[in-house]
């Protein structure tokens, strides 16, 4: 059975999009090892980027030119400078050149277009890269397609494959059947699945540095302040909720009364931070990169549970239910709408913090269900294609539906009439009638109601 290596939907990278930053940093890294591969980087003189598809229609908001610029020069997301990325296409275009692996190529505006009309037919993130001689010669093409969570693909590159591991699933139905054979849990379930493919000690590094990260992103949001990249001239908030909220529970509110308002808080933190390009984790994108992490702080804050039940018990069953959603739907605004972003990360974070609270397997599918449920049908429509308005709010809102899923789970007994299953097939039905104004491309909806000034 083709498996997904479940700790892949949390990547440690930048802002403000896994699908149209950090994936377009990783083709266009591709691309240039791809020329260096097959000898043709010194005599490369000039390239030729077109986005196409939502990719084109949303690419300058999200960062997109500075993210090719990155990979280009053989950064990743991982590792490369935020700061640095935030302004690499500008700086390039003032040099006239740019590097490809430390092979200096001339640069220009008319190198990078956006196709924003066209889809390629695989997906609608597409990308296409050629380079070309002195003479004008076309020495290598390829195309690739960033289809969400920061994942890469080129035409005849799988996703999936084959892997030898001891709980293959590929359906809610497969993995609780696997738990109640097995007497296991979801996350031990998901371990020894990422430990047969990676290794025990790359699978505890990974956990430690993801959920650590989370941490750390959460608490710098919380110090924010001024504005948000862009002409849309947000104000960053994270920090003023946190100063307002220390004021309160100086006064006559506890800490216990103001945690609805604290898990808020903890959200727009993450995304205030994403959306000014700095380090983030992807989970299991970054348009809803705040809902994890800020559902798993909360636990942390004020349920008692420690940083190693976090690295584990929650992300790995997150983890398990987010590789159902990439498996059997999508994670792809691009693809899904914004239900197939915060609706996935919502129903994972709801998953994790029920195993936190000791909720059985089924009582855990159930509050995974329970949270896409009342996501289904919800719109992807960043105005002015940037990851602020209404990206951030909603993942503070989704945050709470996620704890409030959770409770609804605990206070019954796991069954119900709804499964996972089905409602991760009608999302993915719900997201191919959708239109495409509402899928990324700021086309329909807030992006087009609002006026962006």
């Amino acid at each position: 059975m083709k498996q997904l290596n479940a700790l892949d939907l949390f990547t440690i990278g930048i802002g403000p999009s896994s699908s149209h930053t950090v994936g377009p940093m990783r083709a266009a890294r591709l691309f240039a090892l791809a020329l260096e591969a097959e000898n043709l980087l010194t005599q490369t003189t000039r390239l030729a980027i077109a986005l196409y598809g939502s990719l084109g229609a949303t690419g300058a908001g999200h960062g997109t030119n500075n993210a090719l610029i990155a990979g280009l020069a053989g950064e990743t997301p991982e590792t490369c400078d935020p700061i640095k990325v935030l302004t690499a296409w500008p700086d390039a275009l003032a040099a006239g050149h740019t590097s490809v692996l430390g092979h200096q190529v001339a640069l220009a505006e008319q190198d990078l277009r956006f196709a924003s009309l066209t889809r390629l037919p695989k997906h609608s993130n597409g990308m296409l890269f050629e380079a070309f001689d002195e003479a004008g010669t076309e020495l290598l093409a390829r195309t690739y397609y960033s289809v969400g969570g920061g994942f890469v693909e080129g035409d005849e590159a799988p996703l999936l494959v084959d892997n030898d591991v001891p709980y293959a699933f590929s359906s809610a139905v497969e993995l609780l059947a696997i738990c109640a054979r097995e007497d296991l849990t979801i996350a031990e379930v998901t371990r020894a699945n990422v430990v047969a493919q990676i290794g025990e000690e790359a699978v505890d590094a990974k956990l430690s540095s993801v959920w650590q990260a989370m941490v750390d992103c959460i608490e710098s949001g919380l110090a924010g302040e001024g504005l948000l990249p862009g002409y849309l001239a947000v104000k960053r908030r994270a920090g003023d909720m946190a100063t307002k909220l220390h004021a309160r529970e100086s006064g006559t509110e506890s800490a216990g009364e103001l945690t609805n308002e604290w898990l808020q808080a903890f959200a727009i933190a993450v995304n205030e931070e994403n959306a000014a390009g700095m380090r983030v984790v992807t989970a299991p994108t970054n348009g809803a990169a705040g809902i994890i992490p800020a559902v798993g702080y909360f636990a942390r804050q004020f349920k008692g549970i420690s940083d190693a039940q976090l690295a584990n018990d929650y992300l790995l069953t997150a983890a398990a239910i987010g590789s159902l959603y990439k498996l059997n739907a999508s994670i792809s605004g691009a693809e899904a709408g914004c239900q197939g972003e915060v609706g996935s990360a919502c129903s994972m974070a709801a998953a994790g913090l029920t195993a936190l609270m000791g909720g059985t397997v089924a009582q855990i599918e159930n509050a995974a269900e329970i949270a896409m449920e009342h996501n289904l049908g919800l719109t992807c429509d960043p105005v002015g294609g940037f990851v602020q308005m209404p990206c951030i709010e909603r993942n503070a809102i989704a945050a709470g539906t996620a704890v409030a899923a959770t409770r609804l789970a605990m206070l019954g007994d796991g069954s119900h009439k709804i499964s996972l299953d089905t409602v991760i097939e009608t999302m993915r039905q719900t997201g191919i009638d959708m239109s495409h104004k509402y899928k990324e491309t700021s086309m329909g909806g807030l992006a087009v109601n609002v006026i962006e000034c």
